[in-house]
């Protein structure tokens, strides 16, 4: 029985483990510091959900909003929990919390050679957009 909950900064270590284990970058030395981590979690705007199965963390969604646009972020799910439902129940769950906000527009950023994502997405009902440009700045490589 999979149980979705709010993360705290105590699942930064099973956190880091599982985006490692699910092959997702992880920078430990800037935007996911602990201490990074800890004040997002924290923040008004965040929606940071794990995925958990006998205790053990399974699967992971970073979820923000920004008052008009809910998103979806550094979704991970551990390979053996894969093809079950735990993405979907996941990114519905960030979904429903921003609906409770009054968010009715949802967005997420995948990167090319996530094909693995692209298609949960998909099949979620997002729709791929190759007309937008996205542009960032950064202060170095590790953020």
């Amino acid at each position: 029985m999979i149980n979705i909950r709010r993360l705290t900064i105590n699942d930064y270590d099973a956190l880091c483990a599982l985006w490692q284990e699910a092959g997702l970058p992880y920078r430990p030395n800037g935007r996911d510091r602990r201490e990074n981590i800890a004040s997002q979690i924290e923040g008004e705007c965040s929606i940071y959900l794990g995925a958990e199965e006998g205790g053990q963390l399974v699967g992971a969604v970073l979820g923000t909003h920004d008052g008009r646009k809910g998103w979806i972020n550094r979704l991970a799910v551990s390979p053996d929990h894969r093809h079950q439902g735990v993405a979907a129940t996941l990114v519905r769950a960030v979904e429903e919390t921003c609906i409770e906000l009054g968010i009715e527009i949802f967005a997420c950023q995948i990167e090319d050679w996530n094909e693995a994502s692209m298609v949960v997405f998909e099949h979620l009902g997002y729709t791929r957009h190759e007309d937008i440009i996205y542009f960032t700045k950064r202060k170095n490589s590790e953020v």
